[in-house]
């Protein structure tokens, strides 16, 4: 269990972390010159059991807020101190809404300085307290009176007693079957040995010799050794505080804020859509308005974008999404706090739900009901109600972002199929909204057919582009196969069509195909333009163009490009030729290829486009490659 300090600045904090572990926090010259602290500080103390328990304390001047929040996020218990002399305090308060925002529920009170006051006033100050905590989440806390510099006073020996069983019967705050997360709260070099990062453990558990990412850099690391809970260990789990020797990492990589994490856990973001909620005595914000957000272990620079209206007044609650100054990481459930522009005040806090915020479309009803499917998951309904806000499906990796687990861990509903979408992603579709995307790929099929009936079909891509942009084209090709072995299409060379649709040619128009066709193989590499072969058969040049494209369809000319086409015994010479070329030299150059077919340079460049276009070749800088994969023969 981590147990964290809050209270005013001069209650007492440090002197009786030090009375309750025999360990002074206050590590630096200055802390201990001026006698406040400055840093946050560590303690730990051994338990009866074996385990240890931790304690982070924290400023508590105002202008210290910052580094508070660095330390309390992800503690367990709160340890409220307030002095008998001064009683509650702004710093009092404002603490105590910050434990409050970051969802910590279980503490005590510290009542100090008992031996400068009457006995009538402590009682006083504990009415006060009682009153100050009723009906909040730490309104049960016991409030233990006590001489903070004395580690033998009889309060300060209850406390003890009271911290260690209560952390004897605790249970773990923090999910250590996600991956895992650390908050930096603290960098160093130990001479000799090389940069180590310290902080909370938010979720999940590392080893010693694993590789894990600074965020939001993205820089990959290789764990060298751990000490969690200020002991050397092979493993750190969720719910402790450990310190992270890094293998090849500079100090100057590295800064409070970061994040230590799994590879997948975590993605660096301008944009994160939250669950804010402001404090009733505080201030209210209007759209677009310059705010402090401590999220994790870091400070940032924000806007906040209204997703709900257009202002949020106090003890309201709304979607927001924090538009950062750079990029920054957090996970949906994470806890943050909002401050105001000059960082003076506290206003409210929330929780993460999408660090993947779009910034178009971020108000549409479509994306309010994501987040709210978003909140559901966080509720601990399944990804279910996000699946059924997804009609074209979400990535395997954004649903491990949401769900913090491994992809071997994110439990798909019986309901959904898992769709393989090529380059490693996965795409998880419920089985309604596939066979949806299937219909709408139909109707848009025989919709074409009703408007252009003289037109053969349609190619695959341009299909998607019409029906479903928005899918990734391995799920549409997965789609497309799907609809066309179950026989709801059919493909004539590159074109979709219902099943029965065909388009053929009169017997004049099979006479002008057959007059058109052989002008064009008689051109040979230089086959003469739609509008010369219109003038030469005395026909309009859109009857020669549409017969031609028919002619295209059944194979016996290729379109190089709009209004030149060319005999299929030629393309396969053009595509022999490439291809000893290809062989001979390795890459294929554009003068090369053109001094080998005899045409000009704007002919051949117009020629190596169309193999290009047909997937035959891949263009590298100026020359061409020969595609391994390619579906395209030239037989």
């Amino acid at each position: 269990m981590i147990i964290g300090t809050a209270g005013h600045i001069d209650h007492g904090k440090t002197s009786l972390v030090r009375s309750l572990t025999g360990i002074e926090t206050d590590r630096l010259k200055e802390e201990q010159a001026r006698g406040i602290s400055i840093e946050l500080g560590y303690a730990y103390t051994p338990l009866a059991g074996g385990d240890v328990l931790g304690y982070v304390d924290v400023p508590g001047h105002e202008r210290l807020i910052h580094t508070m929040v660095a330390g309390a996020g992800g503690i367990d218990f709160a340890l409220l101190v307030i002095a008998a002399d001064d009683g509650v305090m702004p710093q009092t308060r404002e603490h105590l809404a910050i434990l409050e925002l970051l969802g910590v529920a279980q503490g005590a009170v510290a009542v100090t300085k008992i031996d400068r006051v009457a006995a009538a006033r402590v009682v006083t100050v504990q009415d006060q307290i009682a009153a100050l905590l009723t009906g909040r989440p730490l309104g049960g806390a016991p409030q233990f009176p006590l001489i903070a510099t004395r580690p033998d006073d009889p309060g300060v020996v209850a406390l003890r007693s009271h911290l260690h069983a209560t952390a004897a019967a605790s249970r773990p705050r923090h999910p250590e079957d996600r991956l895992f997360r650390l908050a930096i709260d603290r960098v160093f070099t130990l001479p000799g040995r090389g940069t180590v990062v310290a902080g909370m453990v938010r979720a999940g558990r590392a080893a010693v010799d694993d590789c894990l990412t600074l965020m939001p850099t993205g820089m990959e690391v290789r764990v060298r050794s751990i000490h969690a809970q200020n002991r050397e260990t092979s493993v750190g789990r969720a719910g402790q505080r450990c310190a992270l020797l890094l293998a090849g990492t500079e100090r100057s990589q590295v800064a409070r804020g970061d994040w230590l994490a799994h590879p997948q856990a975590l993605i660096a973001s301008n944009r994160i859509d939250v669950r804010l909620r402001l404090l009733a005595e505080g201030d209210g914000i209007a759209n677009h308005a310059s705010v402090h957000v401590h999220l994790g272990s870091a400070h940032r620079v924000a806007r906040a974008v209204m997703l709900e209206g257009d202002a949020l007044t106090p003890g309201a609650s709304a979607r927001v999404q924090l538009v950062f100054d750079k990029p920054t990481c957090a996970a949906p459930g994470d806890s943050l706090i909002l401050r105001d522009a000059q960082a003076a005040r506290t206003l409210g806090g929330g929780t993460v739900l999408d660090s993947r915020a779009p910034a178009r479309r971020r108000r549409s009803p479509q994306r309010l009901r994501y987040l709210a499917a978003i909140e559901r998951l966080l509720a601990g309904e399944g990804i279910e109600p996000l699946l059924r806000e997804a009609p074209e499906g979400i990535t395997l990796e954004e649903l491990v972002g949401l769900c913090g687990s491994e992809p071997g861990l994110v439990s798909i509903p019986s309901d959904a199929r898992m769709v393989d979408a090529g380059a490693g992603i996965q795409v998880v579709i419920l089985e309604a909204h596939w066979q949806a995307l299937g219909e709408r790929a139909a109707a848009a099929v025989r919709v074409l057919h009703a408007e252009e009936p003289h037109e053969s079909g349609i190619d695959r891509g341009r299909l998607r582009r019409m029906t479903a942009p928005g899918v990734p084209d391995g799920v549409w090709r997965a789609l497309i196969a799907e609809l066309l072995a179950r026989k709801v299409l059919e493909k004539t060379h590159h074109a979709l069509h219902l099943p029965g649709h065909r388009i053929s040619l009169s017997s004049s128009e099979q006479g002008l195909a057959e007059t058109l066709c052989t002008a064009i193989a008689a051109g040979g590499f230089d086959p003469p333009w739609v509008r010369d072969l219109a003038k030469s058969t005395h026909a309009r040049e859109d009857e020669v163009r549409r017969v031609l494209l028919i002619s295209a369809i059944q194979g016996q000319v290729f379109q190089v490009v709009h209004d030149l086409f060319y005999d299929r015994d030629r393309i396969r010479e053009l595509a022999v030729i490439m291809r000893r070329l290809a062989t001979e030299h390795g890459l294929l150059e554009t003068a090369r290829y053109r001094d080998s077919i005899r045409v000009g340079r704007k002919r051949t460049i117009q020629i190596l486009e169309f193999f290009d276009r047909v997937g035959y070749t891949r263009r590298v800088l100026d020359a061409r490659v020969l595609r391994a994969d390619s579906a395209w023969q030239e037989d």
